[in-house]
């Protein structure tokens, strides 16, 4: 079972947009049975609040299921139990309470924040392109 944990800054937006595009592609390879997926904040801003409405709507435009979320800051328990801590950029690396060899970023830069540019199609390309070649090294 590979445990994997998408991390962003408030957890409505990137990470839980990943987590969803990450179990729809797993499932679409008959390989959900394999994975846990999930998806958690650095920061406490949005805590407990559900995904971002627009990050909704292009999720649906894409025909990605998602079901209710409820925003989370990431823990210590979190280090021991994902195999793979994923962050949508740099800063939020920085912003871990912890170091860990299992951290890493989705891709080779940062993945386009849509709670500043209003542009989740972009976002939604860069986590498509990250999740394809996460799925190849899997």
């Amino acid at each position: 079972m590979t445990k994997i944990l998408f991390v962003c800054h408030g957890n409505i937006c990137r990470s839980v947009m990943a987590e969803m595009m990450m179990k729809y592609a797993v499932a679409q390879q008959g390989r959900d049975g394999e994975f846990v997926i999930d998806s958690c904040a650095t920061s406490t801003e949005e805590l407990g609040n559900d995904i971002y409405p627009p990050a909704k709507r292009c999720l649906t435009t894409h025909g990605i299921p998602f079901t209710s979320h409820v925003a989370r800051q990431i823990t210590r328990a979190d280090y021991d139990f994902y195999d793979r801590i994923i962050c949508m950029e740099r800063y939020n690396i920085r912003n871990l309470p912890m170091s860990s060899p299992k951290v890493q970023t989705l891709l080779h830069r940062d993945v386009a924040d849509p709670w500043y540019t209003g542009d989740f199609e972009t976002t939604y390309r860069d986590l498509e392109e990250g999740i394809a070649d996460l799925m190849n090294n899997l």
